[in-house]
């Protein structure tokens, strides 16, 4: 008889910070598992397929690939785009005059695609799920739990934990990647046609992913 998987759902995977430190532990727990990782951007799905070739890596719009799959997993993590709930992406719309450093940028509509997905799994999945975002710049419209320089909403409770998050850096430039790269342990060296400082600097740090793994396995009862 064929043991049953742990499919777990990685959705705007990113190079996975998130997930880095996933496989081990459900190994050492003997939990057969499937990981499928939906990332947009070709080039960086391809980083994140070379750092773990047994997951299923799909280019797609994420957004879509979970109301057309969601049925098919146990767990659901999510990071949608963070820039237009962000503190720093709001004060950029207010530096026009350092447009000439790169640093300016309009201002923009929050994406409320983040509170379809926290809403569309609060009425519709039956699994444990977990949607992480930035700090944002206004009070969140859902109650959420704050940790590090997240903000997590989740459907199972998530002990409070501290990370030493990278976010916290503010250091500028190559020097900032370079720290970013050795505390989430990536190496990006070899890749190009990608902006990695901001592919480390997107990560969620691999040990807050795998405290929320831990938290989610736990046979807690549902929030919602």
């Amino acid at each position: 008889m064929e043991t049953k998987k742990y499919k777990i759902l990685n959705l705007y995977a990113n190079i996975g910070g998130n997930r880095k430190l996933w496989g081990e532990f459900l190994e050492s727990k003997g939990i057969e598992y499937e990981i499928t990782a939906v990332e947009l951007d070709p080039k960086i799905a391809q980083i994140y397929q070379d750092f773990w070739p047994h997951d299923k890596v799909v280019v797609v719009d994420a957004h879509q690939y979970l109301l057309d799959h969601y049925k098919e997993f146990d767990f659901i993590w999510s990071s949608p785009p963070c820039p237009t709930h962000s503190q720093v992406g709001r004060l950029r719309a207010f530096n026009e005059h350092n447009k000439a450093t790169g640093q300016y940028s309009p201002a923009k509509y929050p994406d409320m695609k983040l509170y379809e997905e926290i809403l569309f799994l609060q009425g519709y999945f039956k699994g444990k799920w977990c949607v992480e975002n930035v700090i944002a710049w206004y009070k969140p419209l859902i109650p959420c739990a704050i940790m590090g320089g997240h903000q997590l909403w989740s459907n199972f409770f998530i002990e409070d934990f501290n990370s030493g998050t990278p976010r916290q850096i503010t250091t500028k430039g190559e020097n900032d990647r370079k720290i970013r790269a050795e505390k989430l342990g990536f190496n990006l060296d070899k890749y190009t046609g990608i902006d990695k400082r901001l592919a480390l600097r997107d990560c969620t740090e691999p040990e807050l992913g795998l405290h929320i793994l831990k938290e989610a396995l736990k046979e807690t009862p549902k929030l919602f």
